[in-house]
């Protein structure tokens, strides 16, 4: 059975990332995938909104090096995509993006928590040190749901990205999971297994087996994702992702082309 797509990786448009869609192509076909996605972080409207995405008149140039790995590797699918920062208010500028170019798919994600912090960005710790874990975990976990109501995306982004560095809540936050996975269901929106949180301090998948079981029994689609931002990456444990989705009861995985869905066998 061939491995499923790995649906998120970046380019070093998103200002922290090594290697050119070419060479992540190249290692996809190493490891054997025969399927991949690009979705590097979208732009703001406002340029330099922050550190760690590309400006929007980047946007052609990112097509273009997706297109040219492509032609080079044409034994490959290779789909167009971004990343695109889910925050309350901006709903136009992503209508906007969406419209921009032929995108097969578009991953929401929830890094913000408030104006001007995102909850996994390392040089902001000390955010997290001076809050309730819970009214954090709350807050993310309404705009996860707004994503999936919004209907603007296709994929929700490492679903549980709030744990990154360990900061847990001392209560149950299963209410907050099952209002999010109700309306990813609702909408037809699929989570993604995202491999990168085995390489943070959760040393965990994104999401964790409870949120993915909730996700199961809901009907929720999956998507696997390595996050890759070099091309060693692309593909890391997807053995351990697919293991994960399986124990739980997946059986299949969804494919995107033309920001439309078919299910392929896992």
């Amino acid at each position: 059975m061939p491995l499923p797509a790995d649906y998120h990786m970046h380019t070093p448009l998103c200002r922290h990332a090594a290697g050119e869609p070419v060479e992540y192509a190249a290692r996809a076909i190493e490891v054997g995938l025969t399927e991949i996605g690009f979705s590097d972080h979208s732009p703001m409207r406002q340029d330099n909104f922050d550190e760690w995405r590309m400006n929007a008149d980047q946007l052609s140039e990112y097509v273009e090096k997706v297109e040219k790995a492509r032609a080079d590797y044409p034994q490959l699918k290779i789909r167009l995509a971004l990343e695109v920062d889910y925050i309350p208010g901006h709903e136009d500028w992503i209508r906007e993006l969406s419209a921009m170019y032929p995108w097969d798919y578009l991953i929401g994600s929830v890094h913000y928590v408030s104006d001007d912090w995102e909850v996994d960005h390392p040089d902001k710790l000390s955010e997290w040190r001076s809050r309730d874990k819970m009214q954090v975990w709350g807050v993310y976990f309404d705009r996860l749901t707004m994503a999936a109501e919004s209907r603007l995306f296709d994929i929700i982004g490492h679903a549980d990205l709030v744990k990154k560095f360990c900061f847990y809540p001392d209560r149950d936050c299963t209410p907050l999971f099952e209002r999010f996975l109700h309306s990813a269901a609702k909408n037809n929106t699929a989570i993604e297994l995202n491999t990168a949180g085995l390489r943070k301090e959760c040393r965990e998948i994104y999401p964790a087996r409870h949120i993915l079981n909730l996700a199961f029994t809901r009907g929720v689609r999956v998507t696997f994702g390595s996050d890759a931002h070099k091309p060693d990456e692309v593909g890391m444990d997807f053995e351990a992702a697919i293991r994960l989705a399986r124990s739980v009861g997946y059986t299949h995985w969804s494919r995107y082309a033309g920001r439309e869905f078919s299910y392929a066998r896992l």
